[in-house]
């Protein structure tokens, strides 16, 4: 009896350690405290729901705390299982201490087949030949958006040029208005969301790439010159300095409200807009999407370059990927495995692109239930003539976090265009010794 009971008690155990969850966590980028958040709330879920053996760690984190910790991650050695990233940018410190994983193999290449091949192409990533994130979308960070109806009721026309958006200026302050709006309390809108198209528009990709290789400086004049441009827009009043003082979680309601013609912002925040599904409200009506509203691409200003006239700032999306901790052949690789592929199904990107938080990479993702400010970003691309480099996306951090420094001080008047030039260069020198 003794026998079997030990038996039983050996069998018992084992039934109990074949059934325990395989924990399995997540760094997840997203503001919780967002309109819209609870549909994403039930995608994971969901996934929670259908997957008892996965016991899913979620950590959620939104703008400069969650590059903070992923900041302390790296320092630590060791990244959660499966974590949210960038291209390049803002997490280079990841693929520069090789933490991520490459997909290709873990998802295969019959998996990958059904994305757009901009979205799979090694070479629009940090990690020097592995994919390691897989972007969720392809990401426009310059859009204008245009309150059509505000600026026709204040007799005014929407322009195509800078010269007609500074006319603009003196009528709308009249009123109490902005002309531009941005949240440039928070350092990077103004480099991703202006700079860069700047920087493309007047400089080129090429000019870019010949300083990371050492044939060209920051300081050269028409680097300066490009600086220059946002200082004008600041002196001008299109981008009052008073934004320097709002924080990137308040431009949608400023917007939605009217205080401003235009809001700059990067292609993913027309979600702000649509009808939260949890509350069935949204900022601004769908009717008023349709009739008031425009997207323009960034008004011509003097000095492009031929080949870059119109052009916008564009890189592969965030996305997925799945950390080196996570060891081959393990149930904690086949959890993680299992997460991103579903958060890259048909289903999900569904759900994503209904609630305006992108343009899916995945191939063949439509609905019947689209607001016209999806439907509307869409018809922006496509007036798109060409792409240039968003900055962030090429630089490495500790010179692109110089530029976004450099660019608030520039709008507050406390450094001119060629000291932050200068500062770029010497970040620029010190990173091109490391190498």
């Amino acid at each position: 009896m003794k026998k079997l009971l030990i038996v039983m008690m050996v069998l018992f155990v084992c039934a109990i350690s074949s059934f325990a969850a395989t924990t399995l966590n997540f760094l997840y980028y997203i503001d919780a405290t967002a309109a819209g958040y609870a549909d994403d709330k039930a995608i994971w879920d969901k996934f929670k729901a259908d997957n008892p053996d996965i016991d899913l760690q979620m950590e959620i984190l939104f703008n400069e705390p969650f590059h903070q910790k992923v900041s302390a991650y790296v320092a630590s050695g060791q990244m959660p299982d499966v974590m949210f990233m960038w291209p390049s940018g803002r997490s280079t410190g990841i693929f520069d201490a090789k933490m991520v994983r490459d997909l290709t193999p873990l998802l295969g290449a019959d998996y990958l087949k059904d994305f757009v091949p901009a979205a799979i192409d090694k070479n629009n990533q940090w990690g020097k030949g592995i994919l390691g994130e897989l972007p969720q979308s392809v990401t426009y960070t310059t859009v204008m958006y245009a309150n059509k109806a505000l600026i026709e009721a204040n007799g005014l026309k929407v322009p195509t040029t800078y010269a007609q958006l500074k006319a603009m200026v003196p009528k709308l302050k009249a009123k109490g208005l902005q002309t531009v709006l941005m949240a440039n309390k928070d350092q990077w809108p103004m480099q991703s969301c202006v700079f860069s198209t700047v920087s493309g528009r007047l400089l080129g990709d090429a000019f870019i790439d010949d300083v990371l290789k050492g044939k060209a400086k920051f300081t050269d004049s028409k680097f300066v010159n490009a600086l220059k441009f946002i200082e004008t827009m600041y002196k001008d009043g299109v981008i009052s300095k008073d934004t320097i003082q709002i924080g990137y979680g308040e431009t949608p309601a400023l917007f939605a409200a009217g205080k401003a013609a235009f809001l700059i912002d990067g292609d993913w925040r027309k979600g702000d807009f649509l009808t939260d599904k949890a509350t069935g409200k949204a900022l601004i009506d769908p009717a008023k999407q349709a009739s008031d509203f425009v997207y323009l691409p960034f008004v011509a200003i003097p000095g492009e370059i031929a080949k870059n006239k119109g052009s916008v700032s564009a890189v592969v999306g965030v996305g997925l990927g799945i950390s080196t901790s996570v060891k081959a052949g393990t149930d904690v690789e086949k959890a993680a495995v299992k997460l991103v592929k579903y958060y890259y199904s048909p289903e999900v990107q569904k759900i994503r692109l209904e609630t305006g938080a992108y343009i899916p990479s995945r191939k063949g993702v439509t609905s019947d239930k689209l607001e016209p400010f999806v439907t509307k970003m869409s018809e922006y691309y496509a007036t798109i003539p060409v792409t240039t480099y968003v900055l962030d996306g090429v630089l490495d951090a500790s010179v692109f976090n110089v530029l976004n420094d450099g660019l608030q001080q520039i709008g507050l008047g406390t450094k001119t265009p060629a000291q932050v030039a200068k500062e770029m260069q010497t970040a620029m020198d010190t990173y091109l010794a490391k190498k």
